[in-house]
């Protein structure tokens, strides 16, 4: 059996089956005091990863046995199929008891994910009314804006004040406040008018007035923008903070770079799920049914693709008759129409994340258009001195060379405007980057592709 001390010995945390079994093992034993010393040694969110490798009533029992002030923390890192079990097995009034730990964006999170009943019991079981009163107010705000993503905690200053006293009121606020980026002036209506660093306030004399030294150039979001809109602001200003209006520019509250990175990471996985072909957000260990909910749309469009692409051969079937060769090719020109489609919209897509795109929607067409073109030249010449070589027959080869150009050409044209036309419709471009733009750009490589073939041999 792995020792205690060989575990602590590790300065970084490996999530390892010992562990687990040691973890085990002493809460079957009910060893509270080893179990709390051994779990004393991680940060939270190590111990977040243990508790989702365990059983729920092991893990239940664990969050009961730590303080509020450590398992508060725990809750908002665990994956949250297992957070909702945890809560579905905590009373309201436990429930209550964790969240009084947390930051009121954290708090009215974790709350959003309970029933409305739940929501209820345990926001009347909290007993701090103005954490009470935060919170309700951030459950109002929808997730996916600015006012769902803010925290309240946060450091204002009156400029009115005197900087002497402005010291002696901020530590009193600064309690309240896990990091301290910035500090937000206000006038006598409530509203952001500016900010100050530390050093700012450090470095002025005591008598000086905040109005005199703060900075009016302060970025804010307001409450109502949309929460990626935020994370290109912070991203393109370097902000590790920025303050949170109203329309009246009233302070309300800051979002931190740590909320930001998360919603980072939740776009990204929910893009790289929409290029892969799935509907809705979906991990390993979902049910099967769950699974299949989300997949089987984008497999019934290929496989309408490929009921697609029989017909559209079938239609050219004397083409075939007369030049087999056509049939073999048929599949590096689907396979080149999909790869040059997805490039292009892949390009596009980052471009619209990033807010890096540049001119006219005519101009990335036409620009595109040239770079396809060069590229498709320069494969359908190594493509026809293959065909050439291996055929001897210099009107197969140009043929299929051609409508190798032409394929690419479209495609690249394709890939670069449906993820622009999604993107002005309200629709997430990332959708094109999948099934979607490679399905239509099959069909339509191989209808061009057998259209210029026939023309040029006279089919």
């Amino acid at each position: 059996m792995i020792q205690v001390e060989e575990i602590q010995d590790n300065i970084q945390f490996q999530l390892t089956d010992e562990l687990i079994e040691k973890v085990e093992h002493l809460v079957a034993a009910q060893n509270d005091k080893e179990l709390k010393n051994l779990l004393n040694e991680f940060h939270y969110a190590d111990i977040a990863e243990i508790l989702d490798e365990l059983d729920l009533d092991n893990a239940v029992y664990l969050i009961k046995l730590l303080d509020s002030e450590t398992t508060s923390d725990i809750l908002t890192e665990l994956d949250e199929d297992t957070r909702e079990k945890v809560l579905g097995n905590l009373s309201a009034k436990e429930i209550a008891e964790e969240i009084e730990e947390l930051d009121t964006d954290d708090a009215a999170d974790i709350i959003a994910e309970l029933s409305a009943e739940r929501q209820k019991a345990v926001i009347s079981e909290i007993e701090d009314e103005e954490h009470k009163a935060e919170i309700t107010e951030l459950l109002a705000y929808p997730e996916d804006t600015a006012g769902g993503l803010m925290a309240k905690e946060l450091v204002k200053v009156y400029e009115t004040w005197t900087v002497a006293g402005c010291l002696r009121r901020i530590r009193g606020q600064a309690k309240e406040v896990t990091r301290v980026h910035s500090i937000y002036v206000v006038n006598k209506e409530e509203k952001l008018i500016g900010r100050l660093s530390l050093k700012d306030l450090i470095v002025a004399k005591s008598e000086q007035k905040i109005a005199e030294i703060a900075k009016e150039n302060v970025d804010w979001v307001n409450v109502h923008d949309d929460v990626e809109d935020v994370a290109r602001i912070m991203a393109k200003y370097d902000l590790e903070a920025i303050p949170v209006v109203d329309n009246d520019q009233t302070l309300l509250g800051r979002i931190t770079i740590d909320d930001i990175v998360d919603v980072l990471k939740e776009e990204a996985e929910k893009d790289y799920q929409l290029a892969a072909g799935l509907t809705q957000g979906v991990e390993a260990d979902d049910s099967i049914l769950d699974l299949t909910r989300a997949r089987l749309p984008w497999l019934f469009l290929g496989l309408l693709g490929g009921v697609g692409a029989f017909i559209i051969m079938e239609g050219f079937q004397e083409a075939f008759n007369q030049y087999k060769m056509l049939f073999f090719f048929t599949p590096l020109i689907a396979a080149m129409a999909g790869n040059v489609g997805v490039q292009s919209s892949a390009i596009i897509v980052q471009g619209l994340a990033n807010d890096d795109l540049k001119g006219s929607i005519n101009s990335r067409l036409i620009k595109e258009m040239l770079l396809a073109a060069l590229n498709g030249v320069i494969l359908a010449i190594f493509l026809f001195l293959f065909v050439w070589i291996y055929n001897n027959e210099i009107d197969k080869a140009l043929a299929i060379s051609i409508s190798l150009v032409a394929v690419i050409i479209i495609a690249g044209l394709i890939g670069t405007f449906v993820p622009l036309f999604l993107d002005k419709r309200g629709i997430d471009p990332a959708i094109a980057t999948g099934p979607f733009i490679t399905t239509s750009n099959d069909i339509l490589g191989i209808l061009l592709y057998f259209w210029i073939a026939k023309l040029i041999l006279g089919i």
